[in-house]
């Protein structure tokens, strides 16, 4: 990953933490939200693996990530957050790289990618 990846990944981490544990509550969380994209695949008394896989223009729903995690991307993709006040951002993942995602707030995501979006998320229980 170049620098300029990771500051921006890095600031948006940070943005993101501003969010507050109440706000991330006032929507499932990702594998209760929509489970045709979000698949727990592995969980303990510690974590837990969620496996989320969008196709080509899929628009998951609306949910949250009441704890931080970790995602690691296993395909190249792009997915557009869409926030509850209809501000879109995008976010470019690269195979093989991973980034540290905070406890979010209501949002959905969109694969505006050419192909298949597929990332593993890691929570800590």
């Amino acid at each position: 990953m170049n620098r300029c990846t990771t500051l921006a990944l890095g600031a948006m981490a940070m943005l993101s933490m501003t969010s507050f544990a109440a706000l991330a509550q006032s929507a499932p969380p990702t594998y209760q939200a929509d489970p045709s994209v979000y698949k727990v695949i592995f969980e303990d008394q510690n974590f837990r693996v969620i496996e989320a896989t969008w196709k080509k223009g899929e628009h998951d729903k609306t949910h949250s990530h009441p704890v931080p995690s970790v995602a690691y991307a296993l395909t190249d993709c792009v997915i557009r957050i869409h926030q509850p006040d209809g501000k879109t951002r995008d976010i470019t993942n690269k195979a093989g790289t991973a980034v540290a995602i905070p406890t979010t707030e209501s949002h959905s995501a969109e694969n505006v990618s050419p192909g298949e979006c597929r990332i593993l998320l890691v929570e800590r229980k």
